[in-house]
């Protein structure tokens, strides 16, 4: 199994982590290059890629660890929005209490 990653941002110039479980996602999946945005900023350039400049996005706390993510809507009716990470570890929870 490969370690985790420190990359810069290109975009944000922030530091991230290329977990080796993205590393393994990226090498099933036919890519050989790490990423060279984080999370917030591919999903920023996706987005506006699909629906031009004009799309709305909106950086937002996470409700979990307070780290600030950007997500492609404007969050609404109070529900937590959570970082890449913690939404992952939350879905794999919900995942490990549905198979007990």
């Amino acid at each position: 199994m490969p370690n985790d990653i420190t990359v810069n941002c290109r975009s944000c110039f922030k530091r991230f982590v290329f977990s080796s479980e993205e590393q393994e996602f990226f090498n099933s999946c036919g890519l050989s290059n790490s990423p060279k945005r984080c999370h917030n900023c591919r999903l920023v350039s996706r987005v506006q890629r699909v629906s031009g400049d004009s799309a709305q996005t909106t950086e937002v706390p996470c409700a979990e660890c307070g780290t600030r993510t950007v997500v492609p809507f404007v969050p609404r009716n109070g529900k937590p929005i959570f970082c890449n990470n913690c939404f992952r570890n939350n879905r794999l929870k919900g995942q490990d209490s549905q198979a007990m």
